[in-house]
């Protein structure tokens, strides 16, 4: 006499949170990496702008007065980290595009590897790349004469990773969305040189008259600028620091639940 065996329930899948969600960002981010390596190209370029300014712009601060303490150096670097996460951040989304329109990215959806992680895993990656940047620039500006504590440096490369991860994620919501290169690039360079030229990243905002310094004030970057100057002059305690941190952090949120709404709606549609 046999006797039947109720069916075990079907196990649930994994939740995002859980380790497979972690494994899988690993795995995607693992992914992109080994692509961006192999790419020597997109890698050599993506510095060519901020050093051309730290070695043709810089030179030309040394006899100004910018109406704030420290070195000229000490005000360009920081702002030249923060155009290198703000320029680099914005356009990784163009590589989500064309892996979008070229089939890669339905390939993976049929996987079992959730959008989450493989927004994140591509944002890490991102971030890999442009503090590796970042520590390459400030390397550089060191030989040109920045002096700066190791300490503020850390600080402001910290500054640097959470903008970047902030700007790549949305960059890659918007490449899941954007149907050509083109709309993407349009999109982006009307988005990215305002807010480029309003945040006082070559030239401290306090220069300009006082109406556009009034306008720059709605733009989070200038927060952010402001405290990485801070912290590469040794002020670590000052307000703007403070203002900087959560208003970077702040931003930086909603940056990222915009991406993952994103980067969801479109992988369920």
């Amino acid at each position: 006499m046999t006797t039947a065996t109720a069916p075990s329930p079907p196990t649930a899948p994994a939740s995002p949170e859980g380790g497979h969600f972690w494994a899988d960002t690993g795995l995607v981010f693992g992914r992109c990496l080994r692509a961006t390596l192999r790419s020597k190209t997109s890698l050599y370029f993506g510095m060519l702008q901020p050093l051309l300014f730290l070695a043709l712009f810089g030179p030309l601060l040394t006899r100004l007065d910018l109406g704030q303490e420290g070195s000229s150096w000490q005000m360009l670097v920081p702002g030249l980290l923060i155009q290198l996460a703000l320029l680099g951040g914005s356009y990784v989304g163009m590589g989500q595009l064309v892996e979008r329109t070229t089939g890669v990215v339905d390939r993976m959806r049929v996987t079992p590897v959730s959008p989450p992680a493989m927004l994140l895993g591509r944002t890490l990656r991102d971030v890999v790349q442009l503090v590796a940047q970042s520590v390459l620039l400030v390397l550089l500006g060191l030989a040109f004469g920045l002096r700066a504590p190791w300490w503020g440096i850390v600080v402001g490369l910290a500054f640097v990773a959470v903008l970047s991860a902030a700007l790549a994620a949305l960059s890659h919501g918007l490449g899941m969305r954007v149907k050509t290169p083109p709309e993407f690039a349009a999109i982006a360079n009307t988005i990215v040189l305002p807010l480029m030229l309003l945040s006082g990243l070559l030239l401290p905002m306090e220069l300009a008259p006082d109406w556009l310094e009034g306008v720059s004030r709605a733009v989070p970057f200038r927060y952010t600028v402001d405290a990485v100057r801070d912290v590469f002059r040794g002020d670590f305690s000052t307000a703007g620091v403070a203002v900087g941190a959560a208003v970077t952090v702040g931003f930086a949120a909603v940056c990222l639940a915009g991406a993952a709404r994103l980067f969801r709606g479109r992988s369920q549609g």
